[in-house]
């Protein structure tokens, strides 16, 4: 019941909470669940496979991480208009 879940964040029952999997998704610009500082949201995306982590990690340290010290376009941005 994401409605009760965000009562329950809104009024301090639950302190905080990190979600990856919505009701809607993409999560609607206009849910309160963007606006709660008290949420950390993630895209419901991730591929979870034995090899997950280190390739997340070489694709953050060979790739992106360069990328942003030298002030490059990332690769895999978030695009806030599309909300993902």
């Amino acid at each position: 019941d994401e409605d009760a879940l965000i009562e329950a964040l809104q009024n301090g029952t639950i302190k905080g909470a990190g979600l990856d999997v919505m009701t809607v998704e993409p999560l609607p610009k206009e849910s309160p669940l963007w606006k709660l500082p008290n949420v950390l949201l993630s895209p419901h995306n991730m591929d979870m496979t034995l090899t997950f982590m280190r390739e997340s990690t070489e694709f953050f340290v060979e790739e992106n991480l360069p990328r942003f010290m030298r002030e490059m376009e990332l690769l895999n941005p978030v695009d806030k208009v599309a909300g993902y």
